[in-house]
């Protein structure tokens, strides 16, 4: 070995001697800095994509169970007063019972916007630690029944989680929101999207911003927060019912792919 080589390893061995306390803590904020980025990289992103994965396919396989099992008996058949239509009648949407907080309610969302494979579990009140942060899709308190008079209104994650509500702003005008039962599937259409203040709990009324209307109509609103990753907003999607098709009859024209 050379002196130079001898004087390098030297130099060396001096510098890791003289290391001190505020190196170390140094070495120990730098690493944890990197635990932390790669914490949020999987919470944001990778986790995120298996965990609306997951809720897809869950929600998959209760729709698989439900075609497999005998169809239900046909609804009563809705009369206007104008005659029943023998070639196209139109069913009595069957009454369901309103969920229990963090518990799934034997309901998928399905939004043919946001893909074929988009199926996933409708549960019970909308607080994070019982049913948003489950990946589930939360029904408010006192929100109306699937196809009955009033606002049957829910909320959903839009980041992280699964974000089940992260492409609400890519709805437009007439599409198929899809409530999916063992029952059948109670059909709306998208009418209108806008943002308002987290406290604009009239979104929520009977019939939504209109407090002092009379209930009458049939409508569907979807919550969440907005921008992505804040909280400052809501961003709300609204539709009005169109109709129910018994399982009966096979899966309903709204249900096919959109472009």
């Amino acid at each position: 070995m050379t002196d130079a080589t001898r004087a390098s390893a030297r130099r060396i061995r001096d510098r890791r001697r003289r290391a001190t306390p505020l190196s170390v803590l140094g070495e120990l904020l730098l690493t944890a800095g990197v635990v932390v980025l790669l914490y949020v990289a999987w919470q944001m992103w990778i986790g995120d994509l298996i965990m609306s994965a997951e809720a897809n396919d869950k929600g998959q396989q209760l729709t698989q169970e439900w075609a497999k099992a005998p169809a239900p008996a046909l609804p009563p058949v809705l009369d206007d007063g104008s005659g029943v239509d023998a070639a196209h009648p139109r069913y009595a949407p069957p009454e369901m019972t309103a969920p229990k907080d963090g518990v799934p309610w034997g309901a998928v969302l399905r939004v043919p916007r946001f893909g074929a494979d988009y199926a996933v579990t409708i549960a019970g009140g909308v607080t994070r630690a019982d049913t948003l942060d489950h990946g589930w899709i939360g029904v408010y308190p006192n929100a109306g029944m699937p196809g009955q008079t009033g606002n049957f209104s829910m909320a959903a994650h839009r980041t992280t989680w699964g974000k089940p509500f992260n492409q609400l702003d890519r709805l437009r005008l007439n599409d198929a929101i899809v409530i999916e039962t063992e029952q059948g599937w109670y059909t709306y259409r998208f009418r209108t999207l806008e943002y308002v203040t987290p406290d604009s709990v009239d979104v929520l009324d009977p019939v939504p911003q209109m407090p002092d209307a009379p209930p009458g109509g049939r409508y569907i609103t979807l919550t969440a927060c907005s921008p992505l990753y804040s909280l400052a907003e809501r961003i709300v999607a609204y539709g009005v019912f169109e109709s129910f098709q018994p399982r009966a009859l096979g899966a309903p024209a709204s249900l096919k792919a959109v472009s």
